[in-house]
């Protein structure tokens, strides 16, 4: 039972700011705060003293910039603190910071006047140098203080961190002042900082925002514009290039999308920079950088273009040409590679804060690789926003450009997956019919657009993330359920993932509407965690009265175009959910002809996972896969392996017969099965199989795996035959 005035349940609104900064203080510190001395306390008594503590610390890291565990170093709260939740000695700065942190989680955390005196009374005991008084790191801390406080010039401040945002009183500025005149007599020495809940929750903003990105660029030849744009244009080494790509996907924050992988057209880069690289610059169009500001240096006042211009880069995002710096890059490392002697014309725009500009150069560059509906959401503020929702509120990375490597399961979602997810949850049926047949239909814009209404307004982010959440269960759910279904039952299945989603968000959502709701602060459990117990029951309910509806339309009827036509799945969804409440179509049984029989013989073995994908032009080069390891065994196994290096839980599509896929670990092609195999080898799994199914093993942006997608385009090239058994 909750204690008193804690919280009682899910649904307890806890304000957004204050809820970030937690969850911040929880992924940050938990392995670095000590809260060993509430060991026996309630939980939720420990989550309040962590929180505090963490808050000093968080408080310590504004006001002189270290890292996490520098700051949490200086935590001494606790028995003998003497009234100091931190003591923080400054070196550089010349400063010791006396901090008091105040958590609240409510955001109406106050300073009291006891506070004042007692930080006065340990800055007493420090300057009188009485380090025996504190606790074992408060004594080293306290020591040190004192030598810094002996010398000329050095300030102390006393900090509060208050995680609410009421300024402190006049009462309390009086006492503060009044302490500070004890340490005063021979100079200003003491002062002191508020920090409210804005300023703490503004350091957390910061943390998981991209910072800018500065590179170094040596032009020459070279020749510049100033109207009505600064600008800059020349020759740049391909090595110089190559050394920008360290930055990874940073260096492309302005994009619309990152390297797309392995492409025809970036083969052809690779291929020039290794046999031709003195007529790369001939073949290739260059790269666009936009940026904040240049610090330049030229070769000569006198005669400025006789020489190099030298350009640090502040602020810099490369706009066009993120094939050309991730080819240039991979030929560049490779043995042996003559690729540095590359030339590259490289065009650098200060465009400073006009981002209308800046995103309208980011549209008219892109022309080497074709532009798709789907890259320009990468330039729309709403995806910006949700990028820092979800890191804020979740730690979970949330991928947005074309080409960038989607997060494991566990570690987020992409856009795609996501908006798949939004449109399944969304109240109208339609939505989910028109991804039934072809996603390119999420990206369109317009009053009237998908995309419009799956993303305007900006949907909550607890929304988004119990979706996925809630989608990607549905998916798990019918791949068990298929197998005990064939013909009709089989193809509904198959074809209708995103329409059965949405029948099992109507009934949660009748059950309980609590899906935007943010988790509870001290249980932290979300309306995701309560919906997935029920989505198995839900799918052995839905599909069965699915099954039933679809054929009162007409067994002969085409499962793929009935869950692909918004008028028919309106109509079908009212029948079902009749069906679901008891209505006059309850208690009907499935026929026998729909069940599995494991003996029934198949009518033609099937075919090749691969071949079909590419047979039907189901995967564009270059899409970015990710790794779905499903079985407990190999989850263990792999994990300190795949930790060590996030690239080898990735690989792109190439659409090659045998070899499809390119593992970005080490650059080559593979089957699915034989990666899977190397990897096993590789995370030297002493019990591994000697077989697999790779295809079950690689996800798409659209989270469905290989397996999964050649088992649905081959129902559709078999023509309903499985629906007429």
């Amino acid at each position: 039972m909750p204690a008193p005035g804690h919280p009682a349940g899910p649904h307890s609104r806890v304000p957004d700011p204050v809820r970030q900064v937690a969850r911040a203080l929880d992924r940050t510190y938990p392995d670095l705060i000590d809260i060993s001395d509430y060991a026996n306390r309630p939980d939720w008594q420990r989550n309040d003293i962590f929180r505090t503590r963490a808050l000093a610390a968080h408080a310590v890291r504004i006001v002189t910039g270290w890292s996490a565990q520098d700051a949490a170093l200086t935590v001494i709260d606790g028995g003998q603190d003497q009234g100091i939740d931190a003591l923080a000695v400054d070196q550089e700065r010349r400063r010791v910071y006396l901090v008091q942190s105040k958590w609240s989680e409510k955001g109406q955390a106050k300073a009291k006047l006891d506070v004042v005196h007692k930080l006065f009374a340990g800055l007493s005991l420090i300057d009188s140098e009485e380090f025996a008084q504190f606790n074992p790191r408060g004594r080293i801390l306290a020591e040190q203080a004192k030598k810094l406080m002996g010398e000329e010039g050095v300030t102390v401040t006393l900090v509060f961190a208050l995680m609410g945002a009421e300024p402190l009183s006049a009462g309390l500025l009086q006492a503060i002042d009044n302490g500070a005149k004890e340490f005063n007599h021979l100079g200003e020495m003491v002062d002191h900082r508020p920090i409210l809940a804005s300023e703490i929750h503004a350091k957390v903003r910061e943390d998981i925002t991209d910072k800018p990105l500065d590179l170094q660029a040596s032009l020459n030849p070279w020749f510049s514009l100033n109207d009505p744009y600064e600008s800059y244009e020349g020759v740049v080494a391909a090595e110089e290039v190559a050394e920008w790509a360290g930055a990874g996907n940073s260096l492309f924050a302005r994009n619309i999308r990152n390297p797309l992988g392995l492409t025809s057209i970036n083969n052809e880069l690779v291929a020039t920079l290794d046999e031709e690289p003195a007529h790369f610059w001939y073949f290739n169009n260059g790269i666009t950088i936009l940026c904040d500001s240049v610090e330049k240096t030229y070769y000569s006042r006198k005669a400025p273009w006789t020489g190099p211009l030298s350009l640090r880069i502040h602020g810099a995002s490369v706009v066009n040409g993120a094939q050309t710096v991730r080819a240039i890059a991979d030929a560049v490392a490779r043995e042996d590679s003559e690729a540095y002697a590359a030339k590259v014309n490289v065009r650098v725009i200060v465009t400073g804060d006009d981002t209308e500009f800046a995103n309208h150069t980011t549209r008219a560059t892109n022309r080497q690789n074709s532009v798709e509906a789907r890259d320009l959401i990468a330039l729309d503020p709403v995806q910006a926003a949700l990028i820092e929702e979800m890191q804020a509120e979740f730690g979970l990375e949330y991928s947005v450009r074309r080409g960038e490597l989607g997060p494991m399961e566990d570690a987020g979602c992409s856009v795609v997956e996501a908006a798949c997810a939004l449109a399944c949850a969304h109240p109208g049926s339609q939505y989910a019919a028109r991804i039934a047949g072809n996603l390119d239909v999420l990206w369109e814009r317009g009053s009237q657009g998908m995309y419009e209404a799956l993303f305007r307004p900006q949907p909550s982010v607890f929304l988004l993330w119990n979706a996925v959440r809630v989608l990607r269960a549905v998916r798990t759910g019918l791949k068990e359920l298929r197998k005990e279904y064939s013909g009709r039952a089989a193809a509904v299945i198959d074809h209708g993932a995103y329409l059965i989603a949405h029948l099992v968000f109507g009934q949660l959502r009748d059950a309980d509407g609590a899906i935007e709701e943010p988790p509870d602060l001290k249980t932290d459990r979300t309306w995701a965690d309560s919906a997935l117990e029920e989505v198995p029951d839900l799918l052995r309910r839905i599909v069965p009265e699915l099954i039933l509806a679809m054929d009162a339309v007409g067994e002969r009827s085409r499962i793929q175009y009935l869950c692909a036509d918004a008028v028919a799945v309106r109509d079908l969804v009212a029948k079902v959910r009749v069906a679901l409440a008891g209505g006059p179509v309850a208690g009907l049984t499935l026929p026998d002809k729909y069940l599995a029989r494991s003996s029934r013989p198949r009518k033609r073995r099937r075919p090749n996972a691969v071949h079909v994908i590419i047979d039907q032009g189901a995967i564009a080069d270059g899409t970015p896969l990710a790794l779905h390891t499903f079985l407990v065994p190999e989850k263990e196994a792999l994990e300190p392996w795949l930790d060590a290096n996030p690239k080898r839980a990735r690989a792109t599509w190439v659409n090659h017969r045998t070899k499809p896929l390119l593992w970005a670990a080490d650059g080559n092609q593979y089957s699915p099965s034989g990666l899977i195999a190397r990897m096993w080898e590789l995370a030297e799994w002493g019990s591994r199989p000697v077989s697999n199914q790779g295809t079950a093993r690689w996800l798409t942006p659209e989270g469905e795996t290989l397996a999964d997608l050649a088992w649905r385009l081959l129902a559709d090239l078999e023509g309903g035959a499985d629906e007429e058994d």
